[in-house]
């Protein structure tokens, strides 16, 4: 339906907020890390998932656009709906969830109201490769500033081709450190580091 909101945080409470944009208000339902991030703004942007049902039309307003990402992916889910998928965000940031799943961490999830261990098992079974394709991962490679592009671009470049994810942060880590290096140094020489792997 639509990207992203973007207004005036007229009304601010741990679960909800509601945004004033072109003199609508749209109230929004958020986690704790999204109050968090907005708690001392008066206005900013929420990327939003806009849920249709027959009874009631549901916003969901992220500040990060990682972070929807993972609320869909979670609600992708048999058992979980969008009231677990966002105390489960209420309870770790994007970038643990990810971990979580990644690290078959089912205790970190059974720990959230909500979810018993047969679904912890299921999200973590339904959601590891998925979270593996995510190429904007937070916890992809340690980026400088001024490093980002070329070590997100190399990253993306090494994944397209079909390396392991783990393989290709290992490489990337081992690669020069050099601020100005270039993305296809970056990739050369995380290519030779993969193919002594």
């Amino acid at each position: 339906m639509f990207a992203y909101i973007k207004g005036t945080f007229t009304v601010k409470t741990p679960t909800l907020t509601v945004v004033e944009a072109n003199g609508v208000g749209y109230a929004i339902n958020i986690s704790l890390n999204t109050y968090s991030k907005i708690e001392n703004l008066t206005e900013g942007r929420l990327w939003t998932h806009v849920q249709i049902k027959d009874d009631s039309h549901d916003i969901f307003g992220f500040f990060q656009e990682d972070e929807r990402e993972i609320f869909r992916l979670l609600i992708s889910v048999s058992g979980i709906g969008t009231n677990t998928a966002r105390i489960i965000l209420s309870s770790m940031t994007s970038a643990e969830t990810k971990n979580a799943i990644l690290g078959e961490d089912e205790l970190a999830f059974k720990r959230v109201k909500g979810v018993g261990p047969k679904t912890a098992k299921r999200l973590i079974i339904d959601l590891k490769d998925k979270v593996l394709k995510i190429d904007s991962s937070e916890m992809a490679v340690p980026l400088t500033a001024s490093g980002n592009t070329p070590r997100r671009e190399a990253l993306s470049a090494l994944l397209a081709l079909g390396f392991n994810r783990a393989e290709v942060q290992k490489a990337l880590n081992m690669a020069s450190s050099d601020e100005e290096i270039s993305t296809e140094e970056l990739i050369k020489q995380s290519l030779k580091a993969l193919s002594k792997g």
